[in-house]
């Protein structure tokens, strides 16, 4: 891994397989396992749907974490998220995300160390928006020698999944094209998110807390924003389903992701968080969408 030559592709590509395919292997077999358990268990037939799970977990992950926390991990997301609620179609939450949750709160120390994020020997950094979060006043994102383009095209540390915001335009594109993702949940997430960090930009103490003064265009290229928006966010299961319901539900996404990640310097990443409260309310967003159209009908026809 030492001999990886940064200006070849072919070379970043190998080095980075090394680190993604362990992870994806114990992933795929240990959640293929418990998939298989409870389809056993139940008289199911095994779904294609975990491929997306096992693929999708993994690119939440930093490149050096150890194997045995993505086999703890991807276990408790399957049977605590989705199959103690009855299996493919019935989890409350993403199966992905609450894994992640499960191994950001259990092992806290091993995750957000600056070590865990860099996969080249010898070589530590924080994240940028870890380093933005305990930051001296005045400080910014120039202070760290990063462009926007850089952040943009993932140059940076971080998981696995999260760093290139172009990466996740081309999946949101062909997301979209196929007709997979809905639309309304990422345009109003988006939403969300610039009006709750312009609000935070104008009215904030920007002058003692260097989040306050990050501006929507970096927001949206740092952290897991855009992989949580694109993958996350519109999981047809665990987001809201009326039309009305997913605009609220993204709006209420995107803003509580700022909210966590500005307010809480102790907590520098609010997407996951973000992503997984909306996954509990979503069924209240719907409920109240079809109890407002109900009542509007009745009036109508008197």
């Amino acid at each position: 891994l030492g001999g990886c030559d940064p200006a070849s592709f072919i070379s970043n590509f190998v080095h980075g397989a090394l680190y993604f395919l362990p992870i994806y292997l114990v992933t795929v077999l240990v959640g293929a396992v418990w998939e298989s358990l409870f389809n056993i268990l139940r008289g199911h037939e095994f779904s294609e749907a975990f491929l997306v799970t096992s693929l999708l977990f993994p690119l939440t992950l930093p490149p050096t974490i150890p194997l045995w926390q993505v086999a703890t991990g991807i276990s408790f997301g399957v049977i605590f998220a989705k199959e103690v609620f009855g299996g493919v179609g019935r989890n409350f939450m993403n199966p992905a995300l609450a894994s992640r949750a499960f191994i950001y709160f259990a092992y806290p120390a091993q995750i957000t160390g600056d070590s865990v994020w860099t996969a080249v020997d010898g070589v530590s950094g924080a994240t940028v928006l870890g380093w933005l979060a305990a930051a001296q006043p005045g400080e910014s994102v120039a202070d760290m020698g990063l462009t926007w383009s850089q952040a943009f095209l993932g140059t940076m540390p971080g998981s696995m999944g999260e760093t290139s915001t172009l990466a996740c335009l081309i999946g949101a594109a062909i997301l979209l094209v196929t007709g997979i993702a809905s639309w309304r949940i990422m345009a109003s997430m988006l939403i969300g998110a610039v009006l709750c960090s312009l609000f935070f930009t104008l009215h904030g103490n920007a002058e003692t807390v260097p989040l306050y003064a990050l501006p929507p265009h970096w927001h949206v290229v740092l952290g897991g924003f855009a992989f949580g928006l694109v993958f996350m966010a519109t999981d047809p299961v665990s987001a809201a389903h009326t039309r009305t319901g997913q605009w609220l539900f993204g709006l209420f996404v995107g803003a509580l992701s700022i909210l966590i990640r500005v307010a809480n310097p102790a907590f520098a990443e609010g997407t996951m968080l973000a992503i997984l409260l909306g996954n509990v309310v979503a069924p209240l967003f719907d409920y109240f969408v079809v109890q407002a159209n109900i009542k509007r009908r009745m009036l109508r026809h008197g």
